[in-house]
């Protein structure tokens, strides 16, 4: 029987229910025969593959490795994932630079096929994919019931990637605004339009910035990061979602939320 998740309730009261009970739910997850059997493969199978066209050769090893990255839609897509592993990430030409969306590069140097040493033999490298693995197929359950949970699920661990691979405060946010999920939770947040990726990149650069400031009274993100914050941006796209959708939460649950993530005078208590 396939794993499903418990969300008895949407919106942010059904996010905190979710990380109540998180730890409990993510271990019978990882337990569940399907999980269980891909994992088990993987360590068996993956320390044998040192090059791309090897890894895209084999159906199951490959769910594992694209589901790891939040990539699982590309499993058919052979040709194209052999090309981003190939061509590593050290050439600025390489396809995974040139994609917008950045999870392809990290998923390409995790692995290191074409950056001239594969990194499937090294010790730790299976248990950290695996890890990746069992975290991001998770949040697939979740989203199967509430596309929103899947989203918040998946900012603490996007932001950390974000920074821990760049360094300047633009590339952060220009790596934010490349990974669709991170995006789509930050920019829901922030009350920016989804019609804002239409306008130069650049302004919506600016845009995402001042927003930030305005709401959170910062652009950096190392500071947006902290816990408060992340819990204060998810309490907010929470509540412009369901607003947005018309979803059960009522009105006035909602308008609090809103007031709840508004900026407070300097030295105002919450």
């Amino acid at each position: 029987m396939t794993f499903q998740p418990i969300l008895p309730i949407s919106g942010y009261a059904g996010w905190r229910f979710l990380q109540r009970t998180l730890p409990t739910q993510q271990e019978s997850f990882v337990k569940s025969p399907a999980i269980q059997r891909a994992t088990d493969y993987f360590k068996e199978n993956i320390g044998k593959i040192t090059n791309a066209d090897a890894l895209v050769a084999d159906r199951r090893l490959m769910e594992v490795a694209l589901g790891a990255f939040g990539l699982g839609e590309d499993i058919n897509a052979k040709a194209f994932v052999a090309r981003v592993l190939s061509d590593g990430t050290q050439s600025d030409e390489a396809l995974a630079n040139r994609l917008s969306d950045k999870r392809y590069a990290e998923f390409s140097e995790a692995f290191g096929f074409g950056n001239g040493f594969p990194k499937t033999g090294l010790s730790g490298f299976t248990d950290r994919i695996i890890a990746k693995y069992e975290a991001r197929e998770f949040e697939v359950a979740v989203g199967a019931q509430d596309e929103d949970m899947r989203l918040a699920l998946g900012l603490s661990e996007g932001l950390a990637t974000v920074l821990d691979r760049q360094t300047g405060p633009d590339a952060r946010w220009f790596a934010v605004m490349g990974n669709p999920p991170l995006r789509k939770l930050v920019e829901g947040a922030l009350g920016l339009p989804t019609a804002i990726a239409q306008i130069d990149i650049e302004q919506q650069l600016d845009q995402f910035k001042s927003r930030a400031e305005a709401i959170f009274g910062t652009s950096d993100l190392s500071e947006l990061a902290a816990p408060e914050n992340q819990d204060k941006m998810i309490r907010l796209y929470m509540a412009k979602a369901q607003l947005a959708s018309g979803g059960s939460t009522t009105g006035g649950t909602i308008a609090l939320s809103l007031l709840q993530s508004m900026p407070r005078p300097y030295g105002a208590q919450p």
